[in-house]
């Protein structure tokens, strides 16, 4: 079980409003500290492990950098990214980017590391998808909310 403190935050983070206040704040703040500390701090790294992901724009072609909440799959050398979106109804354009850009860049800890996406599908999705739920119960409210499937990502080095 969670530490009250971690309990506390995965409630808030389930809410309604969190998921309108969240997506505005918190990658703007995770944009800034991460400059700011040169890659090595993401604020909300605090809280859950996180990259910043650069990854060209399914349409425009530019780099975008996202900070993301990860899931490092121990042992393997690889993550999971979860496209909840908070628990809005569209998907995050993040993943229409990995969807037509596979081959990426994470910066991981302060290292940056070139990375190839891929969509998990079932039953490899339903495995991770336990996984993920068992890291941040959260998700389950996320999912809960949307009519679409939320979309699951391992990312892997190249």
């Amino acid at each position: 079980m969670a530490p009250p403190g971690i309990r506390l935050v995965q409630k808030v983070s389930s809410t309604r409003a969190f998921a309108r206040v969240a997506p505005h704040l918190v990658p703007a703040l995770d944009r800034a500290v991460h400059r700011l500390t040169r890659g090595k701090v993401l604020l909300s790294a605090q809280m859950l492990p996180g990259v910043v992901l650069s990854a060209r724009g399914a349409k425009s072609g530019l780099v975008r950098r996202t900070p993301l909440a990860c899931m490092p799959e121990e042992g393997k050398g690889t993550w999971l990214l979860i496209g909840s979106n908070f628990g809005r109804p569209g998907h995050p354009a993040w993943t229409a980017n990995l969807l037509a850009h596979p081959d990426a860049e994470i910066s991981w800890r302060g290292e940056s590391i070139p990375v190839t996406a891929r969509l998990l599908n079932s039953p490899e999705r339903e495995e991770a998808w336990a996984a993920v739920l068992t890291f941040w119960p959260p998700y389950a409210a996320y999912q809960a909310r949307v009519e679409r499937e939320i979309r699951l990502f391992r990312i892997e080095r190249r």
